[in-house]
């Protein structure tokens, strides 16, 4: 199965490319091999995220993989930290398609004991293929040409699967989506994205990044408020909707898919515990982290 995922982008070329991505993003990219990807969060000086990539590590570039219409704003504010670097940020969204095939197993071209990144031919194309997890079991991210298209998708042999499907499959797995759950300005720590969590997205040993205090000093006290649970609920919500309890606000709730969402939610509440998100009643329900 494989599902198209509304997608920007951005090129980042020069010979100080890797050292300058790498010292914005929360993620180790100068670790990462060639090739190699990494997911990665932008924050703020306040440690909230701003965006979210996937930063593939290439030979002559690093290419950022963003949700669609989020290029503008990354590259505006990469370009705010070029002082002296010999980095060149092109926005290449109008350029590149991306569909998520569900497992790697089968896909053509791809080897499953290769790397986290590979390149190969498809359909008479070339791909830039990415191991990523979207529903709780590893499937590819393809990125090729938009000129491409109708031959790398003739290419694949599985049938199309809309997003909302995916959708599904990862609120099942507890996996977040960033954008699409509507989880800007909250704290790594605080949705999943912190080592061990279903998208690990941090290195705490990679050094400064605009908001790395803020991240180092969670790691040492251990004392973040929220954490990323899975919320139930028989009607839908809208993502980002306020959760409260006993008249409350006590975190917001991410897109509602499968009979629920994934939520950013205080840790004192316990699993199965009755909330209001946005006035509909709900049911806590703690995650089983994703391996």
């Amino acid at each position: 199965m494989w599902t198209r995922i509304p997608s920007s982008s951005l090129r980042v070329t020069g010979a100080d490319r890797v050292d300058f991505v790498h010292g914005q993003m929360t993620n180790d990219l100068r670790g990462a091999p060639t090739p190699g990807v990494v997911a990665c969060a932008f924050l703020n000086v306040r440690g909230q995220i701003e965006q979210f990539a996937r930063a593939y590590r290439r030979t002559d570039d690093v290419y950022l993989h963003l949700d669609a219409g989020q290029a503008p704003a990354l590259a505006a504010r990469l370009k705010r930290y070029v002082i002296f670097d010999q980095v060149e940020i092109q926005d290449v969204s109008e350029q590149l398609r991306t569909v998520h095939v569900w497992q790697e197993a089968g896909l053509p071209g791809w080897d499953a004991a290769g790397g986290a990144a590979q390149t190969f031919g498809l359909g008479g194309g070339t791909v830039l293929a990415g191991r990523v997890n979207r529903t709780g079991t590893p499937g590819v991210d393809l990125h090729y040409l938009a000129r491409d298209e109708e031959a790398v998708l003739a290419a694949l042999t599985g049938p199309e699967v809309p997003l909302a499907e995916l959708d599904a499959a990862r609120v099942r797995a507890g996996i977040p989506d960033v954008i699409r759950d509507a989880l800007t300005g909250t704290l790594p720590p605080e949705i999943g994205l912190d080592v061990g969590g279903p998208l690990p997205a941090i290195s705490y040993r990679k050094g400064c990044y605009v908001g790395q205090e803020i991240m180092a000093r969670l790691e040492a006290r251990g004392n973040a408020r929220h954490h990323l649970t899975r919320l139930e609920g028989d009607q839908p919500w809208p993502a980002g909707a306020e959760v409260t309890a006993d008249g409350k606000v006590v975190g917001q709730a991410g897109l509602y898919a499968a009979g629920g969402s994934v939520a950013r939610l205080r840790k004192e509440l316990a699993g199965g515990a009755a909330v209001q998100v946005g006035g509909v009643p709900a049911r806590v329900t703690l995650l089983t982290p994703v391996v």
